[in-house]
């Protein structure tokens, strides 16, 4: 008891409440302030933690002094009858009964007014998902290349396959958002910070490690760091046998998301990273396959088709070898000279077999989505493609894939939301950047279509960019710019009809006078005589925009294109494509391509309308 009143008497309790209150309040505005000019976290802990220190220290102090109206004494040196706690008990209970006032108004504004959207700026969903995706950036990772530490360094495939291993296997852990392979393996060997590379890919967290490979022994080093400080917040080496690798793998996956506080459902519960084949050197010839593929290296397509067909020689019951397989035969054609209608009907048979082998995956449905779109089965293509985002909903290529396919049939708005999607997981995709900006000329903004033109440009697309550049300068009215532009593009990404000069006859006819004109018109004529087997993409389109709409709608209601893009991603443009659009010829072309036949069933496109006579016409 004596304690209690001599804590009293000497203002101790008081202090205790003032500083609370004061801390508090320097808190909450801190927090506030701290938010809205983008500090990083470390700087609020740090004041936190300052006062949590200067907590006991004020206690002690306010014991060992007294505070008078001489000033600041020492207790001792204070008669207990002249210690003028009451008054000084009265300013601190004044100074307090401030704070607080202050503190709750400060609380009221935070919660009625600073949190309130306006209804010019925003909705309460649209508050609701600016918080949740503010919670889920918590829960955001990056997985970069991991470095080829073997010997001889000559397996740097492997340590990409094992990096991107864990890449999908954590991208299918619900609440986890992971940035997409194109982006992470974009920072490879450039020596960035790692704060930069967070910012860039818009995560908290990233992950980087090391494989050394020798013989049949594998050493897995693996280390999270926060993108936020560069901070480490856990490492950890693996050792085992090749036969282990997908163990190895798992344990390391387990531990990121027990780091990250990440709750595991279903049979993440048992296991995250599944067992795909019990045959190492099948995964290893997998994974050699899987790097061509992934580099869309033209000279060895072929050469990754045959690395896939000994891996499922030595297990016929890889699904995803197969999977893999069926994606390789799907690009191979765009890429090599080779039978485009044999390879296209190899990927089928094999993704079909994938199929039945493991309906998980979402690879396979989407290789047969562009399959199908690509051969003007549009309604089955669309189910194929719904059918692997239900599996992989976070997959890139099916939601590209899918994207692509809703444009080119017409559905630019829908389109656009699965192009988005593709960007923000995987922001430096450039051909993902390139459509979108095909939108971006639609919509009218060129501004926004020259900058993602120009980034997907820098980031290596260099001929479909320049050709996306040039219709930006045709339609801000700089023709000779786009003419250089489009013979630049179109000449170094396609093998085009009409001999080494074709590009710059046809840009010339695009962009020229008169006589470029025929002369481009001479040039497509020559090439239609010569009774070609399918029918190159970018002569319809030429003619779409060079005068000859009609005609170029019969040529592509003919028979399907190689490159079908070419001519139906435009054909959507405005005003590229407004002529076919509006010829009277639309209707008949819509239905002989099964354009029609879609509309029917999934109803008609952006700015479309079906007459009485079950036609469809267009703005």
């Amino acid at each position: 008891m004596q304690l209690l009143t001599e804590l009293k008497r000497r203002n101790v309790f008081r202090v205790a409440a003032a500083y609370a209150v004061t801390a508090w309040l320097v808190l909450q505005v801190a927090d506030i302030l701290l938010n809205n000019f983008g500090a990083p976290d470390w700087v609020f802990r740090t004041l936190a933690i300052l006062f949590l220190i200067g907590f006991p220290i004020t206690l002690v102090f306010s014991w060992a002094f007294e505070i008078t109206p001489e000033g600041i004494k020492r207790e001792q040196n204070v008669p207990p009858e002249q210690s003028i706690s009451p008054v000084t008990g009265r300013r601190l209970d004044q100074a307090t009964i401030v704070v607080v006032v202050l503190a709750l108004g400060v609380l009221a504004a935070d919660r009625l007014w600073l949190e309130r959207p306006s209804p010019a700026v925003a909705t309460p969903a649209a508050a609701t998902d600016a918080s949740a995706a503010a919670r889920a950036a918590d829960r955001s990772i990056a997985v970069l290349p991991f470095a080829d530490l073997s010997p001889n360094k000559d397996q740097e495939y492997f340590s990409d396959g094992i990096a991107e291993e864990l890449l999908n296997a954590l991208s299918r852990v619900r609440d986890l958002r992971v940035a997409g392979r194109t982006s992470s393996f974009h920072f490879r060997d450039r020596n960035e910070d790692l704060r930069t590379i967070g910012q860039t890919l818009g995560v908290a967290y990233i992950l980087e490690g090391s494989v050394r490979k020798s013989a049949e022994r594998v050493r897995i080093t693996a280390q999270l760091i926060s993108a936020d400080d560069g901070f480490h917040l856990w490492s950890d080496t693996y050792d085992g046998e090749l036969k282990d690798i997908f163990d190895l793998q798992e344990r390391i996956a387990r531990a990121i998301t027990t780091e990250l506080e990440v709750v595991l459902s279903g049979k993440q519960q048992e296991r995250i990273v599944e067992v795909a084949t019990e045959n190492p050197e099948a995964y290893n010839l997998f994974l050699q396959a899987t790097a061509i593929f992934n580099r869309r290296d033209r000279d060895r397509l072929v050469h990754a088709s045959g690395l896939l067909e000994e891996a499922l020689r030595l297990d016929p019951d890889f699904a995803r070898a197969r999977s893999r397989m069926a994606a390789v035969l799907l690009i191979t054609p765009a890429y090599a000279s080779v039978d485009q209608l044999a390879f296209f009907a190899a990927a089928e048979r094999q993704a079909q077999i994938a199929i039945t082998q493991d309906d998980r995956l979402a690879e396979p449905h989407a290789v047969l989505g562009l399959l199908f779109s690509n051969n003007r089965q549009y309604s089955v293509a669309h189910a194929e493609f719904l059918s692997a985002l239900e599996r992989d909903p976070a997959d890139v290529t099916s939601n590209f894939w899918f994207g692509i396919h809703l444009w080119m049939a017409g559905y630019r708005e829908q389109a656009v939301r699965y192009l988005d999607r593709v960007v923000e997981i995987d922001p430096m995709l450039p051909i993902g950047l390139n459509w979108r900006a095909l939108a971006y000329l639609d919509q009218g903004d060129l501004p926004n279509a020259r900058r993602l033109y120009q980034r997907a440009y820098d980031l290596g697309l260099v001929a479909a960019a320049q050709g996306g550049l040039a219709t930006v300068a045709e339609l801000e009215g700089e023709r000779d710019l786009a003419a250089r532009l489009f013979a630049q593009g179109m000449g170094r990404a396609f093998a085009l009809p009409g001999g080494p000069d074709a590009a710059e006859t046809l840009s010339a006819g695009l962009y020229g006078g008169p006589a470029d004109r025929q002369k481009a018109l001479d040039l497509v004529d020559a090439y239609l005589t010569s009774g070609p087997e399918r029918i190159h993409g970018l002569v319809p389109n030429v003619l779409m925009r060079i005068g000859r709409p009609q005609q170029a709608l019969e040529l592509v209601a003919s028979a399907p294109l190689i490159n079908e893009s070419l001519f139906f991603a435009p054909l959507w443009v405005r005003p590229i494509g407004d002529a076919a659009r509006q010829s009277p010829y639309f209707p008949e072309f819509a239905r002989r391509t099964g354009l029609a036949d879609h509309w029917d069933q999934y109803g008609p496109p952006d700015g479309c309308r079906r007459q009485a006579d079950d036609h469809y016409v267009c703005k």
